[in-house]
């Protein structure tokens, strides 16, 4: 495993700011790790802050993040995607191979950090110093990664050259896969319960492992392997393993362990629960709140703390630049500076703003999210929590010639002044048409107009490659703006959300309906419930950027079927964590991507097509598993036979 080995024996020590001023993980920046640093108490802790560096190479990664959104009902490849996108949305448009599987940040990035935490775990207690909490944050790590690389690729390899989850420090060509129980039996659960047992409630560092996240972690991997086990549209695994547990153990005994944790976690939560709104989860002022049990990291305040530059981009790890892709190039918008649009200027420019940022036009969410998915627009709050559907003129923080414009000519030929809305991607479609562009239109982008309004509109049946409402969850902030327009080329210096605690209430759910026993006020119905009375609950209007203090958890709750099923369940789980990396997982679990996702309806990649078309995508079984990584398998010195069978069939 060179390619393995090769990452293990150099892996970078990022300095960490895990927020509040006091808790900050520092660290001396190493070029590699010997094997003897780790004997030390200094190897162990800096071990310790490298794992949760090596989140931010996984979380924030935009070609990772890419393959866990486009390909399912959240995700489609947009007007720009190159392909990275194209191949895995298995229209037609490319082909996910080996090569082109960008899954292969996962591999190189996950195997990596196991090693370090292998050799933390096996070096800290000869230290004599270390602590089993901090032991129990590196357990918690490889834990976290092997399930990761189990749910993608099957069964992964537990001896990395010197032994099964052993701390390896001699490179190693050659290499064996686990099957998928083993992986769970002898790595993932046994690292995780430990993890528990010593994990403390609050962490020593903001953001750090605690036994809360920990109990989410093995209450999903527990819901994962149950399903695995049950297998019920017989999907292929690999390597090929019979669906049975080394422990003699069900199905139906690891949904119950699932809904046990996951409950248990809900009921002693630690410094740890909901915001009142779904808004607040979200909203960048919030970084770092109760909810969120685990993030990969970054701070404005300092480039060594941010893994990053502060004033542009790298379009690579550490960098959190997954906003980008699915935002798109609302700075080609006009507006006119004459009535009779013989000047025109940009009125919306890109800026270091939440509903703003940095547009690349990789990715974009089909039609059906906002028809289906989100179609209750008025009681839930989660729509408008969750995208940019409003684009506002911000044209005086370009400084220079632009603050001599007061005003602009937008739609109708109506006057719109900054905060102005210049387009809006209308809720629902409209009573009257709208009239559409043949092309690009004065609004440069091919969007259309209504009687009586200024902002020039599209409606969800518009929604195409070129022109969609943005992730808003994920965007760009910064608070050193000032007046202008800050550093929106720049990777976002917020955290990127990898756990929260509302999970927990769908784990369970989802394992109630799978056929856990349940406690009382915690059935499927009652889990899903809080979820939904909270979405139902609106301090502020986010596009309309105006307070709106509205109670609808009455309605939502009302609205719930009293049959709670598992297209529910991820139709739920869409609605409170879409675009945020799980949508994949999600579908795979439970066996319903092709199902789910087989088609999709959205309009073409160029200005003023506003013709939906549907889509189909060849899912197959094999697709289930992501291809090992080419580059791993190059740098095996096993015979072109071996190789075969080690990479997952199909590929």
């Amino acid at each position: 495993m060179k390619r393995i080995i090769k990452t293990f024996i150099g892996t970078a020590v990022i300095g960490l700011f895990l927020v509040a001023c006091s808790d900050i993980l520092e660290e001396q920046p190493r070029s590699i790790y010997e094997p003897g640093f780790f004997k030390t108490e200094k190897g162990v802790m800096g071990g310790l802050t490298a794992m949760y560096a090596h989140l931010r190479y996984i979380y924030g990664q935009a070609y990772y993040y890419n393959s866990c959104q486009t390909g399912t009902d959240e995700a489609t490849w947009a007007q720009s995607a190159d392909a990275n996108f194209k191949d895995c949305d298995l229209s037609g448009v490319g082909s996910l191979t080996a090569s082109s599987s960008r899954s292969d940040v996962l591999w190189g990035t996950a195997f990596a950090n196991i090693n370090t935490a292998s050799g933390v775990i096996e070096n800290a207690e000869a230290v004599g110093t270390i602590s089993n909490a901090l032991i129990a944050e590196a357990r918690f790590f490889r834990a976290f990664d092997y399930f990761l690389l189990v749910q993608t690729f099957g069964g992964v390899p537990l001896d990395l050259g010197s032994g099964e989850l052993k701390f390896n420090t001699n490179p190693v060509r050659t290499s064996v896969r686990n099957t998928v129980p083993e992986v769970y039996t002898k790595a993932i659960f046994p690292d995780l319960l430990t993890a528990i047992s010593d994990l403390p409630a609050t962490g020593r560092v903001t953001g750090g492992a605690t036994k809360t996240v920990a109990r989410l972690i093995l209450a999903k991997a527990y819901l994962t392997y149950g399903w695995w086990l049950e297998n019920p549209n017989s999907i292929p695994t690999y390597p090929e393993s019979a669906r049975t547990d080394p422990d003699g153990h069900n199905a139906a005994w690891y949904f119950q362990k699932a809904y046990d944790v996951a409950t248990a976690a809900i009921n002693d939560p630690g410094p740890f629960g909901l915001m009142a709104t779904f808004y607040d989860v979200n909203l960048a002022q919030n970084d770092r709140n109760k909810e969120i049990l685990l993030y990969a990291d970054h701070t404005q305040a300092s480039e060594y703390y941010n893994g990053g530059s502060l004033t542009y981009g790298s379009g690579g790890a550490p960098d959190n630049f997954a906003g980008w892709m699915v935002q798109w190039n609302y700075t080609e918008l006009r507006s006119a500076t004459k009535i009779d649009w013989s000047a025109n200027t940009s009125s919306v420019q890109r800026e270091a703003e939440q509903h703003l940022g940095r547009p690349w036009t990789r990715m974009a969410p089909p039609i059906g999210v906002f028809t289906t998915t989100f179609a209750d627009k008025t009681n839930d709050s989660r729509y408008d929590g969750t995208f940019t559907t409003v684009y506002r003129a911000n044209w005086p923080k370009g400084g220079g010639t632009y603050t001599s414009i007061t005003s602009v000519y937008n739609a109708n030929n109506m006057e719109v002044f900054p905060g102005g809305a210049i387009l809006t991607f209308l809720d629902d479609e409209p009573g009257t048409p709208i009239v559409y562009p043949s092309g690009a239109g004065h609004s440069n982008v091919g969007a259309g107009e209504l009687p009586g309004r200024s902002d020039f509109v599209i409606s969800p049946s518009g929604i195409s490659r070129i022109a969609y409402p943005a992730n808003w969850k994920i965007g760009t902030y910064r608070t050193d703006n000032g007046t202008g327009l800050g550093q929106p080329n720049a990777g976002s210096t917020r955290p990127y959300n990898i756990a929260k605690f509302s999970e927990l209430y769908l784990i369970a759910a989802e394992a109630a309906v799978k056929g856990a026993t349940t406690q009382a006020g915690q059935t499927a119905y009652d889990l899903i419930n809080v979820i939904r009375a909270r979405a139902g609950k609106w301090r502020w209007d986010n596009n309309g950027n105006v307070a709106k203090v509205a109670d609808h958890s009455t309605d939502m709750t009302a609205a719930t079927p009293a049959t709670i099923t598992i297209d529910y369940i991820l139709a739920e789980r869409s609605r409170e964590f879409f675009g945020e990396g799980y949508r994949w997982f999600d579908l795979v679990r439970t066996q319903k991507w092709a199902t789910i996702a087989g088609t999709y309806q959205i309009c073409g990649p160029t200005k003023g097509d506003h013709t939906a078309v549907t889509v189909t995508r060849n899912i197959q079984p094999y697709h289930y598993l992501r291809p090992i990584p080419q580059g791993q398998l190059d740098g095996l010195e096993m015979t072109a036979d071996e190789k075969a069978a080690y990479q997952n069939p199909g590929y």
